[in-house]
């Protein structure tokens, strides 16, 4: 029996995302917009990656998360000897009162509203791999059996770009899972004096629950229902084209260092996360400014870039920058749109 949803209107729900957020900047100092991304990722129903040095507070994001909204978090320290089953789960040989013995499935850590996958690229390949079923099917299959995860369901995985040594990347297959990808910056000054305030003292910040799991889930629901223009849509689509290299429309940049471009994910990507940007600033319908706003974000990590462009110190965000500067914003009255 399908369970039934609270009503939300678009009102409640920025309401509600607002609470949440506040609720999370009460640990989390000086990141706003990472909270944003986060927030962004759980109201679409899709994943997020993050990369920074370490000590900046991730774990505590995705936990201060889980408390704000109440549902379970758990954390998987990605290493080189980890192995799928550590991650999905196994079966086990358990004997029963009778002195029967049989194999019980004993859940990993993946059977969580909010799974943290720190390190992600420290993990091999294969393990890596495990995660693949659970962030697109959100489901897991062991032993020919599929088992149905949580809803909500937010894997966030975090990766350190200075720690090189003893990493795998991160296949493409996983990496375009990823609805948005964002930067962790370092703190500033200001920020850090507050993070020690919080942090040295014999205070602790008490958190309080402002949503649970089925408000989340009519809230995801109203997510997918904010209508969107055909010139909206459109738009999304001339930037996904315009980073692959062979396309007409592609900029200098994007063809001298990109090899291969994003794929159509990247587009629904920038669709929902702009549908979540709207409702947040209490419109009924995606503007293009709400898909130029999140392009970085969405496709950063969708476009395989060449050495030259390390050897060149250009980064993703700067190959984004290039195409927004490239492809034109349509309006409704240019041809091809509604």
């Amino acid at each position: 029996m399908a369970q039934q949803l609270p009503t939300i209107s678009p009102e409640r729900y920025a309401e509600l995302a607002e609470q949440i957020e506040r609720e999370v900047g009460k640990v989390i100092v000086g990141q706003d917009q990472l909270v944003r991304t986060i927030v962004t990722c759980l109201l679409a129903e899709g994943h997020a990656l993050l990369e920074g040095v370490p000590g900046l507070g991730k774990t505590m994001l995705l936990k201060a998360l889980s408390q704000a909204v109440d549902l379970p978090f758990s954390r998987v320290q990605f290493t080189p000897d980890l192995m799928p089953a550590d991650i999905v789960g196994t079966q086990v040989l358990e004997e029963d009162d009778r002195g029967h013995k049989t194999f019980q499935f004993r859940e990993g850590p993946v059977f969580a509203s909010f799974v943290l996958a720190d390190e992600v690229n420290r993990a091999t390949p294969k393990t890596q791999s495990a995660l693949l079923e659970a962030m697109q099917e959100r489901s897991v299959t062991t032993g020919g059996i599929t088992r149905p995860l949580p809803r909500p369901f937010l894997v966030m995985a975090t990766q350190n770009p200075l720690e090189m040594e003893g990493t795998y990347p991160l296949p493409e297959a996983q990496l375009d899972r990823f609805l948005l990808k964002a930067q962790v910056p370092f703190p500033s000054a200001e920020d850090l004096v507050t993070v020690l305030e919080r942090t040295t003292g014999t205070q602790s910040v008490t958190l309080h629950s402002v949503a649970d799991a089925p408000t989340l889930l009519a809230m995801i629901e109203l997510t997918r229902q904010v209508p969107i223009a055909s010139h909206v849509l459109r738009h999304a689509v001339d930037l996904v084209v315009a980073t692959h290299p062979d396309a007409a429309t592609a900029p200098d940049l994007v063809r001298r260092y990109v090899r291969f471009g994003a794929s159509p994910r990247g587009a629904q990507a920038m669709v929902l996360a702009g549908k979540v940007t709207a409702l947040l600033d209490g419109r009924p319908n995606v503007s293009i400014a709400d898909i130029r706003e999140v392009a970085v974000a969405a496709l950063r990590h969708r476009m395989v870039v060449g050495y030259e462009a390390t050897a060149d110190n250009v980064d993703a965000a700067q190959l984004v920058d290039a195409l927004l500067a490239a492809v034109e914003a349509p309006t409704a009255g240019m041809r091809g749109a509604p």
